[in-house]
C-alpha cells in the first residue's frame, strides 16, 4: 500500500481532472484532505472570428484567431459555456493548499493542464500529476510521484491546433466557391477522404477476368484417407488464379496458363479417368507468434471485425471501461507492459492454461516507430487483472465485450508460440491424348497444429475474409495422410469450376484506420474523430460495415489533387505528423515548423500554404465537379445533388466523334441538342454508376414528367415524375403574363407524392387528380370544426384543429365517412404504444448486446429489434425474407451511426465579453509551472 501524504492543517489539496466520471473513484482513493473537480475537457480554444471582440477583429487575429506576423501568436478566450465552470474551479482553489493537475497524459491532456494554468492563475504550488489506470494503487503512486508541466508537449498541441486552423480557415473557402457552400477540408480527413476516393476509383476502373479450375478427390486407398488436391499446373505451366489477373482483367504474366470452361471440363474429365500418383511430399514446422497487446488503432480494428464497433463507440466504450477502472488509457500507440503488467498476464495464462503454455522468459514488444506518448498498451487495470468472469456481473453489453477482447488479448501476448507443422502433397497424373492437356500437376497443403499455445486464449480476426477464402483456410487447417513418393492414387472425383476476379475491398472503418497507421497519417487520438468527421461531412457513408465515398467527396478530392497536391500527398501528411512529434520531444522549435508551413521554405524553394492559396489560377468549377464514367456519360455534382448527364448525344460514337445512328442523331438536334439528365440517387454507389446504369436512368428520367392529360378544372396539365425522394404527381402552371410584383408570393404547383401501392410507369391522370385533391374535407365535428383526410411524412392521418389522428391506410384518405372520424375521434387518444403485435420473426440473441433479436410491425413499418436498439427494414426487402444475420448486420449499422442529432432551438443570449489580453509566451518555450516538494 502507497502511503498518501497527509493533507496540510489549514487547506485541502485540489486535483482538477478531464472528466467528472473519474471524480468519485479518484476522491475515493484520496481519502480525506482531497477535492476532485472536472474541467469537463478543455476550457479555452481559439475563437472563431465571429466569436472575437469588435476591437480584435480588425487587428492581426482577425482572420485567423492567430498572429501569424508575431511567431503564431494565438488568441485564446474562455469557452463561453465554460465560464461557469472556470469560476466554480476558482472557488474550489481559494481554500487549496495545492493544485494537482491531473488531466490525461498525452498532448491534449498537457494541454489542458497548461490552460488551467493560465485561467486560473493559481498562488498555491502547482504539481502535475500523472496516471494510466484509475485503481487506488496507481491513484495514490501518481499523488506521491508528480512531475512538471511538459511544456514540450504543450507546443505540439497548440502547433496542431494551429495548422488546423490556417489548413481549414485557407483551403475550405476554395471548396465553398468551387464545389459547393460549407464544405469543409481538413489536415487528416482530406486524406482519410482521398484513401476512400481512390479505393472506389479503382473499384469504378476494375474489370472483371473469368477465370477456371479443377478440384480432385483422391485416396491412396480407403475412404479416411482422402484427401482434396487443386490443379496447380498443365504441361509444365503454372495454373493462372485471381493473384494472376491486374485490375483491367488481363494476365500479369505469360509464364501462366489461362484455363477457360471448355479446357477446365475436358481436363476433369479427363483426369476421372487417369492414373495418378504422389510426385513430392515436402513437411516444415508450423509456428505461429501471438500479436502484441493492443494499442489505440489495433483496438479499434478489432472491436470493428469481432464486434462490429465503429470506431467511435469502439473508443466511447474503452473510455467508459478507462474512467471507471477496468482498463488502462485507451489512446496509445506503445505495445510495452509494465513489469507487474507483464507478471499478471503471465501469471493468470500459468492459473489458467499451464505453465507449459507461459515461456520461459517474458515477451517483450518494441514501441511502435514513432510512437507519440510515453503510455503503456491498452490492458487490465490493477496489479493483478480481473477476468472477464470475474466482471460479468458488473459490465454489460458492449463493455463487457470489449473488456473480455482486451484481458484475452493482453493474457495471449504473453503466452507460447502455438505450433505445428506443415505438410504439401503434389500429385501427377498423365491424361489421355485426346485431352485438352498431356500432364498435369494437383497440390494439397494442410497444416497440423499439435500445440496450441496462445490460440487456447486468443485468435486475431481477419479482414475481408471472402467466402472462398474460407474456404482456403479451412483447406490449410486440415490433416493430410502420411504418404510418400510414388504411391499411386484413385481419383474419386474431379469437377472444374469458374470464378471471377474480385474488384480490390472498400474499406471498413478497421482496414482504414490500418491504411492510415502505416502511412502514419494522424495518430491515436484522431483516428476516431476523423472517421467521424468524413462521414458527417457527407464525404463517406456506410453500406454494412463498407465505407463508400460520395460524388461529393470526389469533387472536393480532385480539386485538392490538382490545386494542393502537397497538401492531401501522403508522405507529406506524415512528414507533418513527425513534425508535431518532434516539437513534442523538445527537438523542433515551433515558430519555425509553422514558418516553413505557412511561409514556405526558402531553403528547399518549397511553397508555404499561403502561395498556394494566393497562386491557384483559373479552377474550371465545372470540371472539377465532373466525373466521366465512358460512353458519353458524365456525373456532375450539382448545388442539388449528383446527376448523369450524357455529354455525347445518341448517335455518335464518343471516342470518334462520327455519326454511327442518323435518325437518333437527328431527334436529339430536334430537342434543340438538350442533353439528357437524371438525378442519382443515394443508393448507388460510384463504383455501380457504369454507362450502362447511366442510360436506364436517362430512361427513367425520360418517363419524368410523363403527361397524365389535364386537369378539367384548372386546364393545368398534370404530370408524373421520379424525384429524389421517391415518385409523385405534379401540375404545370402557365407562365405568368407579367412579373408578380415585390413581396408577392409567387404561385406553387400543386404536389403529392403516388402512395406505396401505386407504380409511376402506370398511374393515370384519375388516379393523380385524387392525389392532388388531398387533403380531403371529410366533415365537420360536433363543435363544428373541420375534419380533414391527409397524407404526410408518417404517414395517412385525420386532422381536426390540433388534434391528429393515424389512420391504417392509404386509402382510407378518400373513403373515409364522418361518421367513422367521429368515431375515431371518440376513441381516447392513444399515448404511447398500442396492444403488442406479435413479432413478425424471432433469432437468436444478439452478439453483440446478448439480447433476443426480432422483427416487429411498427407504426412506420417493419423494423428489427433486440429491446435495445431499432433500426428499420431497408425498403425493397421483404421482412419475411431477412436472415439471422442480416438482422445483426442492421442492428451494427445503427449503433454504428449512433443517435440521431438534433437541433435544439437556442435563443441567441447577449454577449458581454471582457476585454482580455492575447496569451503571450516565448516562441520556442513555455514557462513550465514550478513544482514545490
Amino acid at each position: 500500500m502507497v502511503a498518501m501524504a497527509p493533507p496540510t492543517a489549514t487547506g485541502h489539496k485540489l486535483v482538477i481532472v478531464e472528466s467528472p466520471n473519474k471524480i468519485k473513484s479518484i476522491a475515493g482513493y484520496l481519502g480525506a484532505g482531497w477535492v476532485v473537480e472536472a474541467s469537463v475537457g478543455h476550457i479555452r480554444d481559439i475563437p472563431t472570428p465571429s466569436e472575437m471582440p469588435a476591437d480584435m477583429k480588425k487587428g492581426p487575429f482577425g482572420k485567423f484567431g492567430v498572429n501569424i506576423e508575431d511567431n503564431f501568436e494565438p488568441y485564446y478566450v474562455v469557452d463561453p459555456d465554460k465560464r461557469k465552470k472556470v469560476a466554480e474551479l476558482k472557488r474550489a482553489l481559494k481554500d487549496a493548499d495545492e493544485l494537482y493537475l491531473a488531466t490525461d497524459e498525452d498532448r491534449e491532456g498537457e494541454a489542458i493542464a497548461w490552460h488551467l494554468v493560465e485561467a486560473l492563475k493559481p498562488k498555491v504550488p502547482i504539481k502535475r500529476m500523472v496516471f494510466h489506470e484509475i485503481t487506488k494503487e496507481a491513484i495514490q503512486r501518481a499523488a506521491n510521484n508528480t512531475r512538471d508541466l511538459d511544456t514540450a508537449l504543450v507546443d505540439a498541441q497548440e502547433t496542431r491546433r494551429i495548422l488546423d486552423r490556417l489548413y481549414g480557415y485557407e483551403v475550405s473557402p476554395v471548396l465553398w466557391r468551387k464545389v459547393k457552400a460549407g464544405l469543409s477540408a481538413g489536415r487528416v480527413q482530406s486524406v482519410a477522404t482521398r484513401l476512400v476516393v481512390e479505393r472506389e476509383r479503382e473499384r469504378m476502373a476494375f474489370r472483371a477476368a473469368s477465370y477456371w479450375d479443377v478440384e480432385a478427390d483422391v485416396t491412396p486407398g480407403s475412404a479416411a484417407e482422402q484427401f482434396t488436391a487443386k490443379l496447380t499446373g498443365v504441361d509444365g505451366r503454372r495454373v493462372a488464379a485471381g493473384r494472376d489477373f491486374a485490375d483491367d482483367g488481363t494476365l500479369t504474366s505469360d509464364k501462366v496458363i489461362h484455363l477457360d470452361e471448355a479446357v477446365a471440363t475436358g481436363i476433369a474429365a479427363a483426369l476421372r479417368a487417369a492414373d495418378a500418383k504422389v510426385t513430392s511430399v515436402a513437411e516444415k514446422p508450423y509456428t505461429r507468434r501471438p500479436s502484441a497487446p493492443f494499442i489505440t488503432s489495433t483496438l479499434q480494428q478489432e472491436a470493428s471485425r469481432k464486434l462490429r464497433l465503429n470506431s467511435r463507440d469502439a473508443m466511447r466504450v474503452a473510455q467508459r471501461l478507462y474512467e471507471n477502472g477496468y482498463i488502462t488509457y485507451m489512446r496509445t500507440d506503445s505495445t510495452s507492459l509494465s513489469e507487474t503488467a507483464l507478471t499478471a498476464a503471465r501469471q493468470q495464462a500459468r492459473d489458467m492454461y499451464g505453465a507449459e503454455y507461459v515461456p520461459d522468459a517474458p515477451r517483450r514488444y518494441g514501441k511502435v516507430q514513432g510512437a507519440q506518448e510515453a503510455h503503456e498498451a491498452i490492458r487490465p487495470a490493477g496489479d493483478r487483472f480481473r477476468t472477464p468472469a470475474q466482471v460479468a456481473g458488473e459490465l454489460r453489453g458492449n463493455e463487457f465485450a470489449l473488456y473480455d477482447l482486451i484481458w484475452k488479448r493482453t493474457v495471449a501476448s504473453q503466452m507460447a508460440d502455438a505450433r505445428g507443422s506443415t505438410a504439401t502433397i503434389k500429385v501427377g497424373a498423365t491424361l489421355d491424348p485426346d485431352a485438352p492437356a498431356r500432364e498435369v500437376e494437383l497440390s494439397a497443403s494442410g497444416t497440423v497444429i499439435t500445440f496450441r499455445g496462445f490460440l487456447a486464449a486468443y485468435e486475431e480476426g481477419r479482414d475481408e475474409q471472402q467466402a472462398a477464402r474460407k474456404k482456403d483456410v479451412a483447406a490449410e487447417e486440415r490433416r493430410l495422410p502420411k504418404l510418400s513418393e510414388g504411391v499411386e492414387l484413385t481419383v474419386v472425383r474431379a469437377d472444374s469450376e469458374g470464378h471471377e476476379t474480385s474488384p480490390p475491398p472498400r474499406y471498413t472503418e478497421a482496414t482504414l484506420v490500418k491504411a492510415m497507421e502505416e502511412k502514419k497519417i494522424g495518430r491515436p487520438s484522431t483516428y476516431a474523430s476523423t472517421l467521424g468527421t468524413i462521414q458527417d461531412r457527407g464525404y463517406v457513408s456506410t453500406r454494412g460495415q463498407a465505407l463508400v465515398p460520395s460524388w461529393l467527396a470526389f469533387a472536393v478530392t480532385r480539386l485538392l489533387e490538382e490545386h494542393f497536391t502537397q497538401l492531401v500527398d501522403y508522405d507529406f501528411t506524415a512528414q507533418m505528423e513527425e513534425g508535431l512529434d518532434e516539437i513534442a520531444r523538445g527537438d523542433e522549435n515551433r515558430v519555425e515548423w509553422l514558418r516553413r508551413f505557412y511561409f514556405g521554405d526558402e531553403a528547399s524553394s518549397a511553397e508555404g500554404l499561403r502561395e498556394l492559396v494566393e497562386d491557384l489560377g483559373d479552377i474550371d468549377a465545372r470540371g472539377i465537379s465532373t466525373i466521366e464514367i465512358g460512353d458519353g456519360m458524365v456525373v456532375r455534382v450539382g448545388r442539388y445533388g449528383p446527376y448523369v448527364e450524357e455529354v455525347v448525344p445518341p448517335g455518335v460514337d464518343p471516342s470518334t466523334g462520327e455519326v454511327t445512328d442518323e435518325a437518333s442523331a437527328a431527334a436529339y438536334e430536334g430537342k434543340a441538342g438538350q442533353p439528357r439528365r437524371a438525378t442519382i440517387g443515394d443508393d448507388i454507389a460510384p463504383d455501380e454508376m457504369t454507362p450502362a446504369k447511366a442510360r436506364e436512368l436517362l430512361e427513367a428520367a425520360a418517363d419524368d414528367g410523363r403527361v397524365l392529360g389535364r386537369d378539367p378544372v384548372s386546364g393545368n396539365e398534370i404530370i408524373a415524375k421520379a424525384g429524389r425522394y421517391g415518385p409523385y404527381v405534379t401540375e404545370v402552371l402557365p407562365e405568368p403574363d407579367e412579373t408578380p410584383k415585390r413581396g408577392k408570393a409567387k404561385e406553387k404547383p400543386r404536389t403529392a407524392s403516388l402512395f406505396k401501392d401505386m407504380d409511376l410507369s402506370s398511374i393515370g391522370l384519375e388516379d393523380a387528380l385524387r392525389l392532388l385533391s388531398l387533403p380531403r374535407v371529410v366533415g365537420a365535428g360536433e363543435d363544428g370544426e373541420e375534419i380533414t383526410a391527409q397524407n404526410g411524412r408518417y404517414g395517412p392521418y385525420l386532422k381536426k384543429g390540433a388534434d391528429s389522428r393515424s389512420l391504417e391506410t392509404e386509402a382510407q384518405l378518400f373513403d373515409i365517412t364522418l361518421e367513422q372520424a367521429l368515431a375515431i375521434y371518440a376513441q381516447p387518444k392513444q399515448r404511447g404504444r398500442a396492444a403488442a403485435k406479435p413479432p413478425m420473426a424471432e433469432f437468436a440473441p444478439d452478439p453483440v448486446s446478448g439480447k433476443k433479436v426480432t422483427i416487429k410491425d411498427g407504426r412506420f413499418g417493419p423494423y428489427v429489434t433486440d429491446g435495445e436498439t431499432n433500426v428499420t427494414v431497408p425498403r425493397g426487402e421483404d421482412p419475411e425474407q431477412v436472415t439471422a444475420e442480416r438482422a445483426y448486420e442492421l442492428l451494427a449499422d445503427k449503433r454504428a451511426k449512433g443517435p440521431v442529432k438534433r437541433t435544439a432551438r437556442k435563443t441567441a443570449a447577449k454577449k458581454t465579453t471582457a476585454k482580455k489580453t492575447a496569451a503571450k509566451r516565448a516562441p520556442a518555450r513555455k514557462t513550465a509551472a514550478k513544482r514545490t516538494s
